[in-house]
């Protein structure tokens, strides 16, 4: 059984994220210190709220080093929601340095009229590069996002799925190396959901 490390600074729903694993049989810790990541096989990073507050938390607690050092190793992390746009370079809606473990920025959701921000709601993926979250031939998949801000990678490639929104494709989740990352909410994704969860489960018990 892998044991999946669940980052915890204050700006998560852990809960959901740790049952939607447990359902699919992973035993999950919560991670304050890098301590904590020594017996994990991955790290989870959830996250919501803004940009510069969890950035605040993850280096005051001493966790964004810790992660950096992880990922720089190729030891494998999940990123969910705010946690995939805490991955890059910088983001539109704050000033502070994210992780810079992904090439490029956030920015903000393209403003048209009929097209509320936040973007909330079910919505389609759209395939990209194949990855072990979103392998070549994995079908149709409709999940939940709740989010102001999308990635816009640096490296085109590393996109392995986009969404629709206002008549622009926007960067549903990431992968690199063994850093993968989803910009909705699988755990709130029902069975499309849980199928990415069990995908990256699969590839990380490889």
């Amino acid at each position: 059984m892998s044991r999946i490390g669940l980052i915890d600074y204050g700006m998560g729903n852990l809960h959901s994220v740790q049952r939607a694993f447990e359902r699919i049989g992973s035993s999950v810790v919560s991670v304050h210190d890098s301590g904590a990541m020594e017996a994990c096989n991955g790290l989870v990073l959830p996250g919501v709220g803004a940009f510069d507050p969890a950035m605040e938390r993850l280096n005051a607690s001493g966790l964004a080093p810790a992660i950096q050092t992880w990922c720089q190793a190729g030891k494998p992390l999940l990123g969910i929601c705010l946690g995939l746009q805490l991955l890059f370079e910088a983001s539109d809606e704050g000033v502070l340095p994210g992780l810079g473990l992904i090439k490029g920025r956030v920015v903000a959701l393209p403003r048209k009229p009929g097209h509320p921000i936040p973007h909330m709601g079910w919505e389609r993926l759209a395939p990209a590069e194949p990855s072990p979250l979103i392998p070549a031939g994995s079908g149709e998949s409709w999940v939940y996002f709740v989010h102001s801000y999308a990635a816009s990678p640096s490296d085109p490639r590393c996109t392995t799925a986009l969404v629709n929104f206002a008549d622009q494709a926007v960067t549903a989740a990431v992968w690199q190396g063994a850093i993968g990352a989803c910009q909705f909410h699988p755990e709130k994704s029902g069975d499309a959901g849980e199928a990415i969860l069990r995908r990256w489960l699969t590839w990380l018990q490889a």
